[in-house]
Parts: C-alpha cells; sequence; structure tokens
C-alpha cells in the first residue's frame, strides 16, 4: 500500500491540542493566536521572522485601539502570518521529515507499506504540454533522506543561496508579504470607526488565497482584483472626507 496524499499527511501529523495548530480556526483570543502563530514562525524559519510578524501585528493592535473597534488586528494576525509562512520547499521537507509524521504513518497502515511523495518540484516537475502546468511525478521513500537535509536548508529561504527562491512562484509569494505590509500600513494611516469595516475586509484578502501551483496563481490573480477595487474605494472614500473639510 501507497501513502502520499500531502494534504492528508499534514493533517495528521496535525497535534491534538489546537494551540499549536499552526493555522486552524479554534475560537482564540488575539493574545492566544498571535503566540500560537509566533510558535509556528519560529519552527518555519526563525525568531527574527516571528518577530517581524509580531511587530507588525503590535502596530496594528495599537492604532485600532484607538478607533474603539475591534477585529482588524484579528484579521492582521491571521492573514499575515499565512502569508510569512508559505508552504515551499523547505517547508514541506520539515513538515515530512519531523517524527510525527513517521509516528502518524504508523498508526494509519498497518503491516507492508510503501510512502510515495506525489510533488511537482518547480526545479525539477516537466509541464503539461497543452495546460503548461507543472505535473506531478512520484517519488520513493529514498525521498525521507533528501527532505531531512532539505528541511536543515531552511535558512537559506529568501537569500542570495535560495536556488528555489528564484522561481515565478515563489517571487511571488514574497511580494505578497510585501504588499501586504504596504496595505496595513495605508489601512492604519487613515483609520477610523468610520471606515473600520473595510480595513478588515481588506486585511482579510489573504483568506481567499488557496491551493497550489497555477491554481495558487489564479487565486492570487483574483485576490489582487478585488484588492484593487476596494482600494479604490478606501481612497475615494478618504479624498470625499477630505474635500468635505
Amino acid at each position: 500500500r501507497a501513502a502520499h496524499d500531502r494534504a492528508a499527511v499534514e493533517k495528521l501529523i496535525a497535534p491534538a491540542d489546537d494551540k499549536v495548530v499552526p493555522f486552524a480556526r479554534p475560537s482564540k483570543t488575539l493574545d492566544e493566536l498571535v503566540a500560537a502563530r509566533i510558535e509556528h514562525l519560529t519552527k518555519y524559519q526563525d525568531a527574527a521572522l516571528a518577530e517581524r510578524y509580531r511587530a507588525l501585528v503590535d502596530k496594528v493592535r495599537a492604532a485600532e485601539h484607538k478607533t474603539g473597534e475591534t477585529g482588524l488586528a484579528l484579521a492582521a494576525a491571521r492573514n499575515y502570518a499565512k502569508l510569512l509562512a508559505y508552504k515551499d520547499e523547505y517547508e514541506v521537507a520539515r513538515l515530512y521529515s519531523d517524527s510525527a509524521f513517521q509516528a502518524a504513518i504508523k498508526r494509519q497502515f498497518e503491516g507492508d507499506y510503501t510512502i510515495r511523495f506525489h510533488l511537482a518540484p518547480p526545479l525539477l516537475a516537466s509541464r503539461d504540454p497543452k495546460t503548461g502546468h507543472l505535473v506531478k511525478h512520484a517519488f520513493g521513500p529514498w525521498m525521507m533522506p533528501v527532505f531531512k537535509v532539505l528541511a536543515k536548508l531552511k535558512g537559506l529561504r529568501g537569500t542570495a543561496f535560495d536556488l528555489f527562491g528564484y522561481t515565478a512562484e515563489r517571487r511571488t509569494e514574497r511580494a505578497l508579504i510585501g504588499e501586504y505590509e504596504a496595505l496595513v500600513n495605508e489601512l492604519l494611516r487613515e483609520l477610523s470607526p468610520a471606515n473600520h469595516p473595510l480595513a478588515v475586509k481588506l486585511a482579510s484578502l489573504p483568506d481567499e488565497i488557496r491551493g497550489y501551483g497555477h491554481i495558487k496563481d489564479a487565486s492570487i490573480e483574483k485576490t489582487r482584483r478585488r484588492q484593487a477595487e476596494m482600494l479604490h474605494q478606501w481612497r475615494n472614500a478618504e479624498t470625499l472626507r477630505i474635500a468635505a473639510e
């Protein structure tokens, strides 16, 4: 038998305690949510990334507190963490090489079984001649040692030595982080009780990004269009307010 579904595997290795599940959606306070994301981002990369996350969320929290409203800091805490911890090769390797993965597999399968991973690494995978989409290929259990080595190289993520970082997909994911930071800073400059609901909607847009590969690309394009429309509304409302003063 073969065990190879990545989404199912990630679900299997998630701990039962929802406090440490990276992006589960239980009912949490803002502080609980931030603490869980900081823990995950530290494992995902390092303490510096976690601190970058904390700094932006604290900035949003402080600005929102002045309006007397709630919800924006929570939206930023969820969506900024999602963008920072994009699923790249290092993260996939970290998840698969985690001891929890082996334990989960043993709980689910008995007797003899073979693990096969269906992956489409951008640097290695071929493309479908009709659609141009990356084609997944099956990789055997020999990938486990590779995952362990790759997971230890996560410090290269985003640096000049990150070979995976030069692909279009990874460049887009990094760009989304910068775009979100710029968006939040713009929202905070003119945040008020009147425009707070729209600010929450804008800060929540990354939640609409789904999937991998070409599916994610289409989702990003759609989300960027929605953001442009909503930002037009945001900026025009501010222009009208200034003109009326």
